[in-house]
């Protein structure tokens, strides 16, 4: 289980890092056939720079997840990016809806292996 746990980290974590590093420098063009619900989402988000935040997260949580440190705060920091990021392609543009799971599946993978790392969150005092 720990074999498989660092293949998904890593697998993870170049994912992120590849798509926070290719916003950021501009590496990959955007895609030609968005929906207009699409492109009218990604343009709210380019306005208030929120875009800009969610791409910095990605490339923090990608090097904690590729490093092996932190990997639990990793996995609370990018699950909502992952649920969003699932819901987008799932709702508006089901093309890429691929990496989107398997992100969500490795976030599932993750926060069950580290279970009692996180068990402290949920003990009422």
């Amino acid at each position: 289980m720990k074999i498989a746990m660092i293949v998904i980290r890593t697998l993870m974590g170049l994912l992120l890092l590849f798509a926070s590093v290719s916003y950021f420098f501009n590496l990959t063009p955007p895609p030609t056939n968005m929906p207009q619900s699409a492109i009218t989402y990604n343009e709210g988000l380019a306005i208030v720079k929120l875009m800009t935040l969610v791409k910095a997260v990605e490339l923090i949580c990608g090097l904690m997840f590729l490093i092996g440190r932190y990997v639990t705060l990793a996995v609370v920091l990018i699950f909502p990016i992952v649920i969003n990021i699932v819901l987008f392609h799932g709702v508006v543009m089901p093309s890429g809806l691929g990496p989107g799971l398997f992100l969500l599946f490795g976030e599932l993978f993750l926060a069950y292996y580290y279970r009692r790392n996180y068990a402290p969150l949920f003990a009422a005092k």
